[in-house]
Formats: C-alpha cells, structure tokens, sequence
C-alpha cells in the first residue's frame, strides 16, 4: 500500500518550508477531501512572459498546424513545441490605443482597465492577481511576480512609467511587488523569512528529505533526488551571478571590486539573470509553491543592452525601432526563455502527463512592433493547461469583431477554475482556445 500524504506534505527545516514535487505515491494534489486518495492530479499553472517594445516587424508570423506549422524567425526556438502551441493574432486593448505611448500601453495589459494620466497611478487588477485572490490560499506563495529590469518611476508623456514597469496590478492603485533579485525570490520560495542566510535550503531540510525518501517507491527516489538536484543547481547558480564579468553598457575602468560583493544583487550579465529567473519559475512551480507567475523580462520603453549577443551598441528601446538583424537576434534570445522554461517543464513527469502539459505559457507584449502598433497584440501559448489546450494551431481573430484580449484572460481563468462574466472590456471567453 502507498504511504498516503497530505497535499500539504513539505520537507521543513530550520527557518525553511520546501513544498513537495508531484510523486505518484503521495497524492500531493487535489482536494482535502480527496488528499488520502492516490492518483489525485496536478495543478494547473499559468505564467505570463512580458517582453517590452514588441517584435520584429517582419518575422513574428506562423503558418499551418502540428508538425508542419511554419513559423517566423522570431519564434524559431519554439519549434520543438509547435505542436503544443497556440499562435494568437488579432487581438487588441482597446484602452491602450488611447495614449499611444509606451507606459499607456503596458499598465493595463493584463487587465484592459482605463489608465488615469497626469502622474496618477491607476489601472485595474491583473488576470494574474485575480487568480491569486480567488485561489491563493492553495500554495505558499500565492503568486510569484518576477523581473529582470528594475522599475522606473518617472513620468513620461503625461503617464507614469510606472505602468511601464509593472503588468502585474493587485489592486488599481497597488502594482504588485516586483522581484528583480533572484536571491530574495528564491528565499520566498523556500525560507520562512525572506533574508539572507548562510545555510543552503537543501542543507536545513536534508533530515526531514531523508526520512521522507524511506517512505516512497523507488521511481519516487529517483524524482526526489532530481528534484533536490535542481534545486542545488539554482543554489549555486544564485551564488555564482555576478562573479562572471560580463556586464551590460557602459565598464567601469576597475576590472574587480574594491570592496566586497553585497551578497545580494540582481546579475550584470542580463543572459544569467534571466536564466536563473527561468530557472526559480520551474522550480515554483514544480514544487507547487505557487501556480501563478509573471516574468517580466524587460520593461516596456527598456534601458537593457544584449553584450552576450554582441548587441552593445544601443538599448532595447531604441533597437526596436528598426526591423533589423541585431532586433532579430535580442527577439530571439527573448523567445529562447520561453522554450527554455517548456523544455525544463516537459522534463518533469506528473503522471501520464508533464509540468508542461499541466501548464500555461504565454509570451506577450503591449506592441506588435517598436512604432508603438498596439491594433493587434503578440501572444503565443505553449502547454496544455491540463489536458484543456489543444496545441499546434494558428487562432486569426483579425476580422472578429470581438477580439479584446480580455476574453483570451476569461478563457485561462475557466482552465484554472475560476468562470467570471465580466472581465476588463470582455464579457466572453474565446471558445476557440
């Protein structure tokens, strides 16, 4: 007979709570009720991709269905999913063609909310932070909101750039706390408070990992230890940013510090930054820490420089302006995020299916291009949201009337069990996706 868990099981240590991965001999999901029952199914998890300033103009496009979908150059390193993807094209915001500018764009991405001007902060609540209140209490971290640009607090054009900083909104006055420190996400996944400390997480739950791997099958083992392997991974990973010397834009005359590296920091190599925050979504979402997520790579209007593509010569923004080979590349390595967390997430088994096939990506911005066209949006899905998605299909809402965004947002809030009415401008789900 199986050893039977709570879903609540966790391996706990010193200052440190580390949630379970999905094994097939502790029914880890589901229901209270249901909990002592093997076999009980994983959740489904839903993370949204924001990249700033839009896509090469010429190459965000796809083409057919399954394996013989063609796609864009941009797109290129989702290939190996394009039978698992969705391809979305037409779809809009109406309310962020009013301002026309970068920040008018983005505060209401999520939530297709009215944006107040004149320095004023107020949009509406994200699809994300809406999930997290109707269904947070069901993980540690209700919801995980991540970045790898800081916030921009100034004032552009009337608007705050603040709207340009943050797509995810807990409230129509209260941009949600972003993360741009990997430590300090990594530590409100696994410790109980959220500072720094000497102690590895692995190291404080060692004991209670120990006693839970005499309880569990052998196939069971084996995931525990890949797991706790990962998660050492993303430990050393964490210790080692910044030691690498590649920086962005403008180098100090010093090639090494004069003083002593603060322990905690966001990584001047952009190219391990977002790795390690790809790297903290798997793991938060593989661990059932939280299903919820927003990575937001870059801010719209970005400052970011590319060195590790030998893109150093202007910052994302400006790039975006033309259609060239250099965009292309700093597009590219955009997308390769996105097929890198699929990647990692198909690699975890949870039952007949993977993490992915459990999950919901998408990968948005609040342009298509750099000239500020926001009449139709970028949006890719990758996963299967659980069994609910049928992938490899190209969705053309161009000529549909009733093409708000929003009702792509109603139609991920039903696969994550929460049916509303009435969200932003949309009052139906798209039945297509």
């Amino acid at each position: 007979m199986p050893h039977r868990f709570s879903r609540r099981s966790m391996l706990r240590g010193l200052g440190v709570t580390m949630a379970l991965p999905w094994m097939e001999s502790l029914a880890v999901w589901g229901d209270e009720t249901q909990a002592s029952e093997p076999g009980s199914q994983p959740p489904v998890r839903m993370a949204i991709l924001f990249a700033g300033n839009g896509f090469h103009g010429r190459e965000w496009w796809a083409r057919g269905q399954g394996a013989d979908m063609e796609l864009g150059q941009v797109l290129t390193p989702l290939a190996p999913y394009r039978e698992r993807m969705l391809f979305i094209q037409g779809l809009y915001n109406a309310e962020a063609l009013k301002g026309n500018i970068h920040s008018s764009q983005t505060g209401n991405l999520l939530s297709g909310a009215s944006l107040a001007a004149g320095g004023e902060i107020r949009s509406g609540t994200s699809v994300d932070q809406l999930l997290a209140q109707r269904f947070g209490y069901k993980t540690k971290v209700p919801s995980l909101v991540l970045g790898c640009e800081r916030a921009n607090p100034s004032i552009h054009k009337n608007y705050s750039m603040l709207y340009s900083s943050h797509i995810s909104w807990s409230s129509p006055t209260s941009p949600t706390p972003l993360e741009v420190y990997p430590a300090l996400a990594f530590d409100r996944l696994f410790k109980d408070e959220i500072q720094h400390g000497d102690q590895s997480v692995l190291d404080a739950v060692l004991s209670d990992a120990q006693q839970l791997r005499r309880n569990i099958s052998g196939r069971d083992q084996r995931k525990l230890d890949e797991y706790l392997e990962s998660v050492r991974e993303v430990e050393l990973r964490i210790a080692q940013s910044g030691r690498r010397g590649e920086l962005q834009g403008w180098r100090p005359t010093l090639t090494e510090p004069n003083i002593a590296r603060p322990a905690d920091g966001v990584p001047q190599d952009i190219a391990e930054h977002m790795r390690t925050m790809c790297d903290i979504l798997v793991l938060a979402f593989q661990t059932d820490t939280t299903r919820l997520c927003t990575l937001k790579l870059n801010n719209d209007h970005s400052s970011l420089r590319f060195p590790n593509l030998g893109v150093d010569y202007m910052i994302h923004h400006l790039l975006s302006h033309a259609d060239t080979d250099d965009w292309l590349k700093v597009n590219q390595f955009f997308t390769q995020q996105l097929a890198y967390i699929a990647a990692k997430l198909d690699a975890i088994q949870e039952g007949e299916r993977t993490a992915l096939d459990n999950s919901m990506l998408m990968l948005c911005s609040s342009m298509m291009s750099g000239s500020h066209d926001a009449t139709q949006l970028p949006v890719v899905l990758v996963g299967g949201g659980g069994g609910q998605i049928e992938g490899g299909r190209v969705l053309d809402y161009r000529e549909n009337p009733n093409r708000q965004i929003c009702r792509l947002y109603m139609s991920l809030m039903q696969k994550m069990g929460l049916k509303v009415d009435q969200f932003g401008d949309a009052s139906e789900a798209l039945a297509e996706v």
